[in-house]
């Protein structure tokens, strides 16, 4: 019954990343392969160096949204480049392991590895500036990563665009603020959820949904983007107050009017390109912060 299961959902997965494509042409200024703790593989990392060639440099690391499912590594390309050129931040953008081929905890294995990589190369990278941001399932991962796998002074600052936080409670139920908008449908939310998660592993796991983590486990300073038309803005918003009033952690967070998930990869309209603006500049405010 577990390959059946497992079978229809990689043939729905196929179909689905068939139907998508590919999303971007990235330009990184170098590609690094980092050594996994699997033998014989590696993890693949796009960089975007900064104007600022002193060593040891900050550094923020990037992953990309996909739904845990979709292979859309490059498609953050102009967010890496901007932060790179805007703060002097030396930015890895991250090709993480995706589901159901690799479901969890394979992409935040892969995010720890990476982590601990640059940990031991203090001679290129400033270890007290390390940040993390992360789109969708990858802001997931940031925010699980920073406050389940690390000492709580690891990062000085997590970047999270439209997370699920909350991969317990029912896609079907959750709403988002404006009706009018266009959230994902509950049963893909679903399926996503379903190739993520293994049978054997409990959704309030704050490895899987950091909603549930201990809000003191969080870094001192937390920016969360979300999108009024997301279904998913609730509960990163919930989350935002919860390390606030909670862990007592510097948090700011953001409603995108007039925008759905993933309205910067391509803004359709002056609303969606004013908001994505916005929205970088609070990245890049946060990061240029000592």
């Amino acid at each position: 019954m577990f390959f059946l299961t497992y079978l229809y959902r990689k043939v729905v997965v196929f179909l689905l990343r068939a139907i998508v494509g590919r999303r971007s042409n990235p330009k990184p200024d170098e590609i690094l392969q980092i050594l996994s703790r699997d033998p014989r593989r590696s993890i693949k990392a796009h960089v975007y160096k900064s104007g600022n060639v002193s060593q040891p440099g900050p550094v923020l690391i990037n992953f990309h949204g996909s739904g845990f499912v979709f292979p859309f590594h490059g498609q953050d390309d102009e967010f890496c480049r901007l932060m790179s050129q805007r703060t002097g931040y030396t930015v890895l953008d991250v090709q993480y392991r995706l589901a159901p081929e690799n479901p969890f905890p394979a992409a935040l294995n892969d995010v720890e590895d990476v982590v601990n990589w640059l940990l031991q190369q203090p001679e290129k990278f400033d270890r007290a500036r390390i940040a993390l941001s992360g789109f969708s399932a990858g802001g997931n991962l940031a925010l699980a990563a920073s406050s389940t796998l690390f000492p709580q002074q690891t990062f000085n600052a997590v970047l999270a665009f439209y997370p699920p936080v909350d991969l317990d409670t029912e896609p079907g139920s959750k709403t988002a603020p404006d009706p009018t908008g266009k959230p994902l449908p509950a049963r893909l939310s679903r399926l996503f959820d379903a190739c993520y998660i293994p049978s054997s592993h409990n959704p309030k796991d704050p490895r899987i949904s950091p909603y549930y983590a201990q809000p003191d486990r969080f870094p001192d300073r937390i920016l969360i983007i979300t999108a009024a038309g997301d279904s998913l803005a609730l509960e990163a918003e919930q989350l935002a107050v919860k390390i606030r009033d909670e862990g007592g952690r510097e948090v700011v967070a953001a409603r995108m009017d007039g925008c759905n998930h993933g309205w910067n990869v391509s803004p359709k309209n002056a609303v969606e390109r004013e908001a994505r603006d916005k929205a970088y500049n609070m990245v890049v405010a946060m990061l240029n912060r000592r």
